[in-house]
C-alpha cells in the first residue's frame, strides 16, 4: 500500500480532518471512471468518484455507496490503493482510495453531488485538467489494475 501525500493549499485556522473515500474505478478496456464536480471542493473540476464516510460505514461500503450515488454504476472493490491528505478551499480530508470494478456493466449518469460523470481513456487524462495528485493516485490504480489482469 502506498501513502499519497496531496495537500492542494495550506489553510489559515487547520480545519478538522473529514474521513473520506475515492475511487479509481477502471473497466476491461483500461477507461477511468471520472465525476465533474457539481460543489466545493473542486466544483466544475473532473475528479474520481467519492465523499464522506457516513458514521458506522466500513471504508469499503462508503466508497461503492459513493460510487453508486454519483454515477448510478455497481461496482466492487479490488483493493484499497492508500491514503491521500487532501486540503483546499476550508475542508480538510484523509481520503482512502481504493481499486473499484464495474460489477454489471458501464453505463453512468451523473447523480447526488456529480455535475456529469464519465469514462476517459488514459490519454484523454491530462486534457480534462486532472490535478497531478489525482493523476498520480489514477496512474497507482491503473498500474494495481494491470497487476491484477483486470485490464485488457
Amino acid at each position: 500500500m502506498v501513502t499519497i501525500a496531496r495537500v492542494d493549499a495550506p489553510s489559515q485556522a487547520a480545519p478538522s480532518v473529514v474521513l473520506a473515500v475515492g475511487a479509481v474505478v477502471v473497466d476491461a478496456a483500461g477507461r477511468v471512471l471520472l465525476v465533474q464536480r457539481a460543489r466545493p471542493p473542486g466544483a466544475g473540476s473532473w475528479s474520481l468518484p467519492g465523499g464522506r464516510v457516513e458514521a458506522g460505514e466500513s471504508l469499503e461500503a462508503a466508497i461503492v455507496r459513493e460510487t453508486w450515488e454519483e454515477t448510478a454504476l455497481r461496482t466492487r472493490v479490488e483493493c484499497e490503493l492508500g491514503t491521500a491528505s487532501v486540503e483546499r478551499e476550508g475542508f480538510r480530508y484523509a481520503v482512502h482510495e481504493f481499486l473499484l470494478v464495474p460489477v454489471s456493466g458501464t453505463s453512468v449518469h451523473a447523480g447526488d453531488d456529480a455535475g456529469d460523470a464519465g469514462w476517459a481513456s488514459p490519454n484523454d487524462l491530462e486534457r480534462l485538467g486532472l490535478t497531478a495528485e489525482i493523476l498520480a493516485v489514477i496512474a497507482c490504480g491503473l498500474a494495481e489494475a494491470r497487476t491484477r489482469g483486470l485490464t485488457a
